[in-house]
């Protein structure tokens, strides 16, 4: 038997995640963290599943995780978020995923986002293309900025010339890495985020847009970087390549003028 892969391994512990994030519906106890987030039984359960599976499969890879740090290893590791939209899922709404993705070298070479609610998975894998259940999937071929949906926080649509320029403003859901992943999959035409999100909130979704033929930047451009000490980000844009310029300099300009 063929060893697994790293992204078939992903996908079994995803789904095993989730799996638990599901017993738990409308019964997990939770409470806030120190840096005001919250957190629930769910989260650590998750968690917990995840690093049973993949450490226990690949005890070399390092290990970061939103709900019990970091963990050295060797140049591979894994970046998990058990439940990406915790607000979500305490409240009963089915926009939460589980996330999780391989890093190397501080960037991210397979990933999946997985929502179990509706047994939605997202996968890439680097030089592998994206998919969504299966099938291939690819950003949006938008060009033009009026009538473009795009994710983005109501602040920056009205303050920050979006709305003059005829981009329509998208639905938003509380999984950050969902709402990457519709941009990969052309259902988004792009979004920008607040600044804040975290390495766990981002790297999976950011190897499934860029495989999907987009782009996922900082607000100047840049490419992130996963291996940072400080998890933290600021702005960032992601969606089809065609609008990342335009798009990124009126976000850019208003958090200047902010």
């Amino acid at each position: 038997m063929a060893a697994e892969s790293d992204i078939e391994l992903l996908v079994r512990a995803a789904r095993a995640a989730g799996h638990v994030a599901l017993t738990f519906r409308g019964a997990a106890q939770s409470w806030t963290k120190d840096d005001g987030t919250p957190v629930s039984e769910a989260d650590l359960a998750a968690n917990e599943a995840l690093r049973t599976i993949l450490m226990g499969a690949r005890p070399g890879y390092g290990w970061l995780s939103e709900e019990d740090g970091r963990a050295s290893g060797g140049p591979l590791s894994f970046i998990v978020d058990p439940i990406d939209g915790t607000r979500a899922y305490m409240r009963g709404d089915t926009y939460w995923t589980v996330v999780a993705a391989v890093l190397d070298g501080g960037r991210p070479v397979a990933g999946v986002i997985y929502r179990p609610f509706v047994d939605t998975l997202y996968c890439a894998r680097l030089g592998g293309g994206a998919t969504r259940n299966g099938r291939p999937v690819h950003v949006s071929g938008r060009q033009e900025l009026r009538d473009a949906r795009v994710a983005l926080p109501g602040p920056l649509y009205r303050d920050g010339g979006f709305e003059t320029a005829g981009v329509v403003r998208a639905h938003n859901v509380s999984s950050l890495a969902l709402r990457l992943a519709k941009a990969g999959e052309g259902r988004l035409d792009a979004v920008i985020t607040k600044s804040g999100p975290h390495h766990w909130d981002l790297a999976a979704a950011d190897l499934f847009v860029h495989e999907a033929g987009g782009t996922l930047t900082n607000l100047s451009g840049e490419t992130l970087d996963y291996a940072a000490e400080t998890t933290s980000h600021g702005a960032v844009f992601a969606g089809t390549p065609y609008l990342a310029e335009p798009l990124r300099r009126m976000a850019a300009r208003h958090d200047a003028a902010a």
